[in-house]
């Protein structure tokens, strides 16, 4: 396995929906935190390891997909106090810029939720790259980046009794991502 971005890995890639997993962590009542992932997402990167700025990602979720393992909670997120699925059914991300230092690869790009894009930089750790059973050659990327959900207009809460609210206005974004190198990349 390699743990170092080379020329050799350059090509076009697929995010392997099956081995990958996007997700978020809120507070909770201010005292707990609720862990929860979407379920669908597609996505294409491109890697240069010589010119990490030309490498690119272009990445959409359906937000139908979310998953909180609570179906109450889930239908509350759909509705309009938070993602309004009805009227924005996708959260992208289109990177416009990477760098890469050897060990970090920070991706910067435009976010869009619920209509509402705001540029975010993500620091991502190289997991290594391995040719799986089947002939496949994969990369592994780790990374998360806190996000206020004030931002992009989610401003939906409760007040609690012994101060503080229901909700976290931070969101705490996290990725875990297998790519798959393309056939013809």
């Amino acid at each position: 396995m390699s743990t170092t971005i080379t020329p050799a890995l350059n090509g076009s890639y697929t995010i392997d929906q099956a081995h990958s997993r996007i997700g978020f962590v809120a507070r909770h009542a201010m005292v707990t935190k609720v862990r929860g992932s979407f379920n669908s997402f597609n996505g294409a990167v491109s890697v240069d390891a010589e010119k990490p700025q030309a490498s690119s990602v272009d990445l959409t979720i359906d937000v139908e997909s979310i998953d909180t393992r609570n179906a109450d909670r889930d239908g509350h997120l759909r509705a309009n106090d938070f993602l309004d699925v009805a009227n924005h059914p996708t959260i992208t991300f289109r990177s416009t810029d990477a760098a890469f230092d050897g060990e970090t690869l920070e991706l910067t790009g435009d976010l869009t939720v619920r209509g509402v894009t705001q540029r975010i930089t993500v620091p991502f750790s190289f997991e290594g790259a391995a040719t799986d059973p089947f002939g496949n050659n994969r990369l592994g990327f780790e990374g998360q980046h806190a996000i206020s959900r004030k931002d992009y207009g989610i401003t939906w809460n409760a007040a609690l009794e012994t101060g503080g609210v229901l909700v976290s206005d931070k969101i705490v974004l996290e990725f875990e991502i297998s790519l798959v190198k393309n056939q013809n990349a």
